[in-house]
């Protein structure tokens, strides 16, 4: 059984574990959307393909600005029941989109000062980001739903 290790975000990129050799590699927001291979043993690292848990204000503003991909964001909480319904259709997207958008995951309980920050008043809501905040949904909807939301959020930018 293979075990899976969680990206974890930073300043600068994301971490991840490589599956083959178990090195910890960071892959740089700027390049995000390109192929990155272990810094140990070449295996070619995925993008990611799970929602990214967010715990700094500071590592939000990096990704969302820094990032060569669009960034979905869903902000939620965890005493909300929609949050908690919205959250498998969000996993799926980030599956079905890896390389395409990133997503990531953002608990208002935990960053109150960066929901004050972005105005968030409801949640469920998602987000998109590229350098800036480009569109925002609030709600539980589908994965169809959010999946042509960020493909009608991101037509207009180039990338």
């Amino acid at each position: 059984m293979t075990v899976q290790h969680p990206i974890e975000p930073d300043d600068r990129g994301l971490i991840v574990v490589c599956p083959k050799c178990g090195q910890h590699n960071r892959l740089v927001y700027e390049r995000l959307g390109q192929k990155f291979r272990c810094a140990q043993c070449h295996t070619e690292l995925g993008s990611p393909d799970k929602p990214i848990e967010l715990h700094k204000e500071s590592v939000f503003d990096a990704l969302t600005g820094q990032s060569a991909l669009p960034v979905l964001v869903d902000f939620w909480a965890p005493w909300c029941g929609p949050c908690k319904m919205v959250a498998p259709e969000v996993a799926k997207v980030a599956s079905e989109a890896s390389g395409r958008w990133v997503v990531a995951k953002v608990n208002t309980e935990e960053l109150p000062a960066l929901a004050q920050r972005l105005r968030i008043n409801a949640i469920p809501l998602m987000a998109v980001f590229k350098g800036r905040e480009l569109a925002r949904e609030a709600g539980a909807i589908p994965a169809s739903a959010i999946r042509q939301f960020v493909e009608q959020a991101t037509q207009t930018v180039s990338t």
